[in-house]
């Protein structure tokens, strides 16, 4: 794969998980009536059981004490012993970042806990960044930089599309990587890397277990315009709806495509018991009219990329009455405790107003992680082999995200943590209410 075709393919994933984890108040300012031929109740039952299908199995209400997450103690680190530090790298300062509120996210975790759970064993944390902002060298530039800093023994990643492949070389698995999503499939194969909310193509197969146990469907019609990223997340889709046992008409369609009622026909969706779109905004919008004018009913799964403000200002002022699958907590929620819990922490912090972007709360669940780590180690025992050796052994809950997770679990992508999602009916005017548990692809 040549340079331009693999940053190509890295900005067609990284769709798929710039919002994929929290869309937070995205479209709480939406309002009026959207265009959407699909306004089914949720099946509310779903989540209120323990046991959501596919071995999946809620566990309390979450993460709700950061302190006791971490493995702190209440109250201030002492500024007079020595830092504690955590190598942070991001993609931004170019015009393509995907996410740069991910190192706000990182931030808020490391003071939130200077401020408030003790430090590590009483000492300071602080953060040691590289950023990327236009060019693959500038991830091997990242790399270098991490790997030769002598009090750097763990690197947080947040949304890198660019220079991903670089940063993991140069980095040669010394020290642990840690993300919260990755949105690069070679970061799935770092064998001393961490993807704790998951990567954009395992927490697409429980698509299959919801259609099955929660909205009992048989046949499924899958749309999705040709992109790379897209297609092989639509691939993903397909390959958990079938294993769940569920008959898949899948159709592609041209990128610039407007009218999508042929690939709705021919995908079957007039007789489908459930229709799966894998889109961006555009397709989205183009999606939902088509929907309209064909006349069908049948309930909707999407991918989050269907929330993006550019859907409702297109539709009429909000997004469609879908659901969506999420792979972490999602702050809309009010039902959540663990939703709650980051608000109110963010909130302290002063800084509610970022919670409406993914990025923020998914990375700082993701370095209060790598805290808990470092804690449970122990301060004067801390080391790359000592924090690798507390993510192996991890097995969740994790702050924000699922309830249970298993670093490892896929041979062909060890660094992949996290396969569950959580399905969530937007009834309009940003009111979600949740579908499901977190759901694990169907057995």
């Amino acid at each position: 794969m040549n340079v331009i075709s693999g940053v190509t393919r890295a900005r067609g994933a990284a769709l798929l998980v710039a919002l994929a984890l929290a869309p937070a108040t995205v479209v709480a300012a939406c309002g009026g009536d959207d265009n959407s031929s699909s306004d089914k109740p949720a099946d509310q039952s779903a989540a209120k059981k323990t046991d959501t299908g596919a071995g999946s199995k809620e566990v309390g209400a979450g993460v709700t004490d950061y302190v006791d997450y971490v493995g702190g103690k209440a109250g201030a680190a002492d500024k007079s012993m020595s830092p504690i530090v955590i190598g942070f790298v991001n993609q931004q300062g170019g015009a393509n970042d995907v996410g740069p509120g991910a190192t706000d996210g990182a931030k808020l975790a490391v003071d939130y806990v200077n401020k408030y759970a003790g430090g590590v064993g009483g000492h300071p944390l602080a953060l040691h960044t590289c950023f990327i902002s236009t060019a693959e060298e500038q991830g091997q530039q990242c790399g270098q930089k991490m790997a030769n800093d002598k009090d750097v023994d763990v690197v947080g990643v947040g949304a890198v599309a660019v220079g991903a492949q670089p940063l993991n070389a140069s980095i040669a698995g010394e020290k642990p990587m840690v993300w919260g999503v990755s949105i690069n499939q070679v970061d799935t194969k770092n064998k001393n890397g961490f993807i704790l909310f998951g990567d954009s193509f395992h927490i697409l197969a429980p698509w299959g277990t919801f259609g099955r146990d929660v909205l009992k469907a048989k046949t499924a019609a899958v749309v999705y315009p040709q992109v790379p990223g897209i297609i092989e997340g639509a691939n993903a889709m397909v390959d958990g709806l079938k294993a769940a046992g569920i008959e898949v008409k899948r159709v592609g369609y041209e990128p610039n495509a407007t009218d999508l009622v042929g690939p709705l026909a021919a995908a079957g969706a007039q007789s489908a018991d459930m229709i799966v779109p894998q889109s961006d905004p555009k397709g989205c919008i183009n999606l939902a009219k088509a929907l309209e004018q064909s006349g069908v009913t049948a309930p909707v799964v999407s991918n989050p990329l269907c929330l993006n403000p550019l859907v409702s200002q297109a539709l009429g002022g909000d997004v469609p009455k879908w659901y969506y699958g999420i792979a972490s907590s999602l702050t809309a929620d009010p039902t959540d405790p663990a939703a709650k819990a980051m608000v109110d922490a963010m909130t302290k912090m002063g800084a509610a107003d970022k919670a409406a972007d993914p990025w923020v709360p998914t990375t700082m669940a993701t370095v209060l992680t790598i805290i808990k780590f470092m804690n449970a180690a122990g301060a004067d025992n801390i080391s790359s082999k000592a924090i690798s050796e507390q993510a192996k052994a991890f097995k969740g809950p994790l702050a924000f995200g699922a309830p249970q997770v298993q670093c490892g679990k896929y041979p062909d992508a060890p660094a992949v943590c996290n396969d569950q999602t959580k399905f969530f009916k937007y009834g309009g005017k940003g009111q979600f209410a949740p579908a499901s548990g977190f759901l694990r692809p169907p057995e």
